[in-house]
């Protein structure tokens, strides 16, 4: 059964060698060019999504509006995602030993930000990669080697794994 990364996760790409990408940072905070009036009453959050080649060769990256899906709370609902704020990477070349990060700020009810769930698609060299799906929540801190700290994690990534097994029994009852 596919299960989806924990915020901080590296993610290998096998149609792509060497070329690997991790959503990390999940951290509240107000955007640096001021809020939006559509996110009014939303808390605001931050989401770093870096991509690196450690191929042989250079790669052309484009992760932009569209390619990144953000959802918060128990019931997946997608969350404002401020553009005017947000950096992307628009047809970036990544050299060998070279990373390129989008930043992305996007806002939802304060009480969904436990669980938020940020879906990538990236664009390399003009074809689509599969999609990949991370899970955190805002504010959790990271250790060291970028995975949350302790208990979030474990939880975390075990309420996700139970939840998509019952799922997968009940579709198999």
């Amino acid at each position: 059964m596919y299960e989806p990364n924990v915020v901080g996760d590296w993610q290998e790409y096998d149609e792509h060698a060497g070329l690997r990408v991790r959503v990390h940072r999940l951290e509240a905070g107000e955007p640096p060019r001021g809020r939006d009036d559509a996110a009014e009453g939303l808390a605001y959050f931050s989401v770093r999504v870096t991509v690196e080649n450690r191929g042989d060769r250079a790669v052309g990256i484009h992760l932009e509006d569209g390619q990144i899906d953000v959802r918060v709370g128990p019931d997946g609902e997608s969350a404002f995602v401020d553009w005017r704020n947000s950096q992307f990477i628009e047809g970036f070349d990544v050299y060998p030993l070279r990373r390129a990060t989008a930043v992305l700020y996007a806002a939802g009810p304060e009480a969904a930000l436990s669980q938020v769930d940020v879906q990538v698609q990236l664009r390399v060299d003009e074809e689509w990669t599969g999609r990949r799906v991370w899970t955190g929540r805002a504010g959790a801190h990271e250790g060291a080697a970028g995975a949350p700290v302790g208990a979030c994690r474990d939880s975390l990534a075990h309420q996700v794994s139970a939840f998509l097994q019952e799922q997968a029994e009940e579709g198999t009852a």
